[in-house]
């Protein structure tokens, strides 16, 4: 049977930003063969294409005149597996944290500090995830794939990802000419390597009175505190933390810190530090401010909101807005998290 593809697909539920717009064309990758299947045909070559997975970390600001190549393959499989830790295989449609929930009811640790992080799994080495201390480099093993631009199957190692801070080799060199079709992780099975140090989890299971916190015990503490600062993508149109928090070296923190003594600043890597972007935002007066049909969240200042049938250009728009007043206020340059599609 041919592959089916789809024709002017409205992308709405297919963004967590629930934004108005339309695909020209649109097909359903569920295999290897499925890929390669649309490959081959004239439209995949005559048209500009775009890989999308979960659709939360996307804004769409108009209409996408090309082929959507949708990801929805959500096998999984032990790959490798020893008294002390399991490798497992997992294509890229599955969605994160049905991931996650699988782990934690076979007693897997290592991404439980990753819980309620919206997404897929494909899309997960192309920002390295990361929360509460954790990233996704931490456990991953190896990214298989298919070149666009070949057909080529590709296996790339950890060290071949190049990751850094919310960065990898799929948002550079292999940017839309990769298509990530599984992710191997390694899990470990007994002797977890809990990590509670980030402030805010340490704070919660202090208050829960949880000195030797298991895998299960950080993933519900973090699925609470996602929940009580995140708003639900269901409830109101969000992609998350919008901005990436931005680095800079020790001279940099020291200048801000005269300048603004109560700013946080957070040790980071390499004698760099973390600034929170959502603090910088606050301070600039846009915490809970509403503009028009877009606005900011009144209790994560990281997060813009969809307030109603707002589109793509009006998301972009504000938070042009945002970078320009952190930069006029804090002299800092934030970056988008979240992509933006022309």
């Amino acid at each position: 049977m041919a592959l089916h593809i789809e024709q002017n697909v409205d992308l709405k539920p297919y963004n967590t930003f629930h934004v108005k717009a339309h695909a020209r064309h649109l097909v359903r990758i569920k295999s290897i063969g499925d890929l390669h299947e649309v490959m081959a045909q004239p439209i995949f070559r005559e048209s500009k294409n775009f890989i999308l997975g979960g659709g939360s970390n996307v804004v769409f600001k108009n209409d996408f005149d090309g082929l959507i190549l949708k990801s929805e393959a959500k096998e999984m499989e032990i790959v490798k597996e020893t008294d002390d830790d399991v490798h497992i295989k997992v294509e890229s449609g599955m969605v994160w944290h049905d991931l996650v929930t699988v782990c934690l009811e076979n007693n897997w640790g290592g991404i439980e500090n990753l819980s309620l992080i919206p997404g897929t799994v494909g899309a997960a080495p192309i920002q390295n995830i990361g929360a509460y201390g954790v990233e996704v480099k931490n456990v991953l093993v190896n990214v298989d794939g298919i070149m666009l631009n070949s057909g080529n199957a590709r296996s790339l190692n950890n060290a071949d990802c190049k990751f850094s801070y919310r960065e990898s080799i799929f948002k550079h060199a292999l940017e839309k000419i990769f298509f990530i079709s599984s992710v191997t992780l390694s899990m470990t099975k007994k002797k977890h390597k809990i990590n509670s140090s980030y402030e805010a989890l340490k704070t919660q299971l202090n208050h829960q009175h949880i000195a030797s916190p298991t895998i299960h015990d950080v993933a519900r503490t973090v699925v609470e505190i996602r929940r009580s600062k995140l708003p639900d993508p269901t409830e109101i149109g969000n992609a998350g933390s919008f901005f990436k928090n931005p680095v800079v070296t020790s001279d940099q923190a020291e200048k801000l810190k005269k300048s603004f003594p109560t700013i946080p600043v957070y040790s980071f890597e390499n004698q760099t530090f973390k600034v929170p972007a959502g603090w910088l935002i606050e301070q600039c007066g846009w915490k809970g401010k509403r503009v028009d049909r877009v606005g900011v969240h009144d209790r994560q200042a990281l997060v813009i909101v969809n307030h109603g049938e707002a589109n793509g250009a009006e998301i972009f728009l504000l938070s042009e807005q945002i970078l320009t007043d952190v930069k006029m206020k804090f002299g800092l340059t934030l970056t988008r998290e979240v992509n933006m599609i022309e």
